[in-house]
């Protein structure tokens, strides 16, 4: 099953909820750069966002709740898609890193596995890793 497959099996309104937290996190640095938005774009594309609704969600994205997702796998699809937006600058800042903690939380990850999924995640997306953690990765001890 493709990605695409997943996000066209999930309602309109989770697919609307989880644009609308990708859209808050782009937005924490108080402004949304082209990167970001063009990344925006391919995510609404994916999501099947309509121009109307991308409009609301841009001009109003707090208006829309992180839904809990019961599947590990979806949550950690939408924490990966939450760090492609936070990293499309190459960093993420401390208000980025509290509200993505927050959404963790949110998607339904009890505190101590979204530290740990974070801070996993952190040093992938952010490329500060050692060897030993890339080979860890590679063959799958990671």
């Amino acid at each position: 099953m493709s990605t695409t497959d997943i996000y066209d099996l999930q309602s309109p309104s989770t697919n609307l909820n989880h644009f609308a937290n990708l859209v808050n996190l782009a937005a924490t640095d108080g402004t949304i750069t082209d990167l970001e938005k063009g990344l925006l774009k391919r995510f609404a594309r994916k999501l099947n966002i309509t121009e109307h609704d991308y409009a609301k969600v841009i001009s109003n994205p707090a208006k829309y709740p992180v839904e809990g997702i019961s599947s590990r796998e979806k949550r950690l699809e939408h924490l990966f898609d939450l760090f492609k937006i936070i990293y499309v600058d190459g960093v993420m800042d401390d208000a980025e890193a509290v509200l993505l903690k927050r959404y963790a939380i949110g998607l339904g990850f009890n505190e101590a596995t979204a530290g740990e999924v974070l801070n996993k995640s952190m040093v992938l997306f952010s490329g500060a890793f050692s060897f030993e953690t890339y080979l860890n990765f590679i063959d799958g001890k990671f």
